[in-house]
């Protein structure tokens, strides 16, 4: 499968976003969860860079990518939450930009952690924020089989369906493919239909962040 990626930009504001019309998935995901190894095994090279300092990175780095015959869209890696240097502004100012534009995302979640509480409260507001949102669970291959039974249980519990991957090995990154092709090419919905997550209205995302998990306290190791 060919594949095909490149750096655009790093987005500080929403005038720095594309406006090329692409689809676009957002990559949410704590400050170690490791969102920059995950899109370097996806594209299958060394594109995204990786921190030695967890927190330090305040913008939303964009990449355009495409495989195969599909069409080619945005991977917006923002900032992580949960060990911000200098508190969750960098984090939510520019998730605001990029979530007023509606994005599909994909909330990262470190499988040895399952359950975080500051994981729990994004996948809240990610659910709600973006037009089509799914769980990838980072690291798999750092757990044995029992232990990788039991995370991925107590995983499901909390939301629903989850993804197990892992950039190490390469393990589930062609389902993640798939999981990105179904996330940009939402199915229609006819005129008299309301998305189920919009029901409600919700809190905006920064706002669920402020309240609810305090993005800049660390939890569970760092490694």
């Amino acid at each position: 499968m060919k594949i095909e990626a490149s750096f655009i930009t790093s987005a500080a504001c929403a005038g720095d976003l594309p406006r090329d019309g692409l689809a676009a998935i957002a990559l949410v995901g704590r400050s170690n969860v490791g969102k920059s190894s995950l899109i370097n095994a996806l594209v299958r090279q060394k594109l995204a860079r990786t921190s030695a300092a967890p927190g330090k990175t305040r913008l939303a780095n964009v990449y355009r990518v495409a495989h195969g015959s599909a069409p080619p869209i945005f991977l917006v890696d923002l900032p992580g939450y949960g060990y911000a240097r200098s508190g969750s502004a960098g984090f939510e100012d520019v998730a605001a930009d990029v979530f007023a534009r509606k994005p599909a995302a994909l909330l990262l979640v470190d499988s040895r952690h399952p359950g975080l509480e500051s994981d729990r409260a994004a996948w809240e507001w990610v659910s709600s924020a973006a037009a089509e949102a799914a769980v990838v669970a980072t690291k798999i291959d750092k757990l044995a089989r029992g232990e990788r039974i039991r995370a991925l249980r107590q995983l499901e519990s909390v939301y629903g369906a989850v993804l197990p991957v892992s950039a190490a090995t390469g393990e589930g990154m062609d389902e993640l493919w798939n999981l990105i092709d179904k996330l940009a090419t939402p199915v229609p919905r006819s005129s008299n239909s309301r998305p189920h997550r919009n029901r409600t209205a919700r809190p905006h995302p920064t706002r669920r962040l402020r309240s609810g998990s305090a993005p800049n306290k660390v939890e569970g190791p760092r490694k």
